[in-house]
Order: structure tokens, then sequence, then C-alpha cells
């Protein structure tokens, strides 16, 4: 099968949970550090890439649950799951405003509505649906 047909392709063979656990224990990791101000980081590195990494981390998880999700499936989910939570943001309240100021609160639900933040979410989903698509297309390849 060529890597277009596997992209476009339905049905994905089940991807293995102990595959998947790496990037979930690494996508984490990469998006905390890119928003920890290290200086040898570009702006725009520090400024996107821990939204994208986000959305990419959701990607993961869904997939870690529900192993035989298409391509689309898991990145409309993960997409849909990110705007809904950067959505939320524009929602004001003194309960929820006290969530967001703890640092896990922060993580899960953010912090204020940025427009900017959707096009991340956007991206991120194409970037892992781009390389589960890859990575199927090597499995069937082998």
């Amino acid at each position: 099968m060529g890597l277009s047909a596997a992209l476009l392709s339905p049905v994905v063979p089940a991807r293995s949970r102990w595959q998947l656990l790496l990037p979930l224990l690494l996508l984490p990791v990469l998006g905390l550090g890119s928003r920890s101000g290290a200086a040898w980081l570009p702006s725009f590195v520090s400024a996107y890439a821990g939204d994208t990494l986000w959305t990419m981390m959701m990607y993961v998880s869904l997939l870690f649950v529900w192993p035989r999700l298409s391509l689309s499936q898991a990145a409309g989910w993960a997409l849909a799951i990110s705007f809904a939570v950067e959505l939320s943001q524009m929602y004001r309240a003194p309960w929820i405003d006290a969530v967001r100021e703890h640092r896990l609160g922060a993580l899960f639900l953010g912090r204020g509505f940025l427009e900017s933040d959707l096009v991340c979410y956007s991206v991120g989903a194409l970037l892992a649906a781009g390389l589960d698509g890859l990575l199927a297309w090597r499995r069937t390849e082998e």
C-alpha cells in the first residue's frame, strides 16, 4: 500500500499500547520543557510548541485508550477536545478561575483564551495524524 493510501485509509491496524507509551510520556515532558523559559529555545518555539504538543498528547492519549481509531477519528477528537478546552477559557467564574490558578488545573484547562492556540491545536492534530499515518504505512510495508 502506498503512503497516500495509508494516510487516507479509514482502517488503521491497531496500534500497540507499548509503542504508544513512549510518546505518551515524552510529549508532556517536551511540552513543559518548551514552556520552561529556556533561553536557548527560539521565542517562536516557546510561544507555540506547548499547545501543539498538547494536542499531539491528546491524540496519543485517545489512541492509548482506543487503539483502533482511524487517523481522522483520532485527529478529530483530539482537535475537538483541544478546541473545547480553549473555548472554555472564555468562561469566567470564581470557582473555575480558582482551579485554573493551580498548576495542574492550568495544565488541563489553560488560563486564558488565545486565538493563536486554535492554530497550534490544528497543527498538532495534523502533525500527529501525519506521523501516525507514516508509522501505519511503515507497519504495512514490513
